[in-house]
């Protein structure tokens, strides 16, 4: 996944999320950001990410996503790695 699917996707996610009252209030509270911000820091590719952080840290969540969507539930970790911050560290 390159790195603009992986922000459609997350773009997709947060409008989700918007459409669930109690997780978009976690995810508020998590993000620090306000319900006004979220349309200005779709825009960015680190909140993105953030995002994604967010919907993998639920497997609910993810999972009624993915359902929702049609996805398989590794698409989402597919497009964390593809985010800022998002790959994995090679400790050796």
């Amino acid at each position: 996944m390159n790195g603009s699917e992986a922000e459609a996707l997350a773009i997709d996610a947060l409008g989700w999320l918007a459409g669930q009252p109690e997780a978009l209030s976690r995810f508020l509270a998590a993000s620090g950001a306000g319900p006004a911000e979220l349309r200005a820091r779709a825009a960015e590719p680190a909140f993105l990410g953030f995002v994604m952080d967010f919907l993998l840290s639920e497997e609910p969540l993810l999972i009624e996503f993915c359902g929702d969507r049609s996805i398989p539930p590794e698409t989402p970790m597919r497009a964390r790695a593809a985010l800022p911050g998002g790959d994995i560290p090679h400790w050796t």
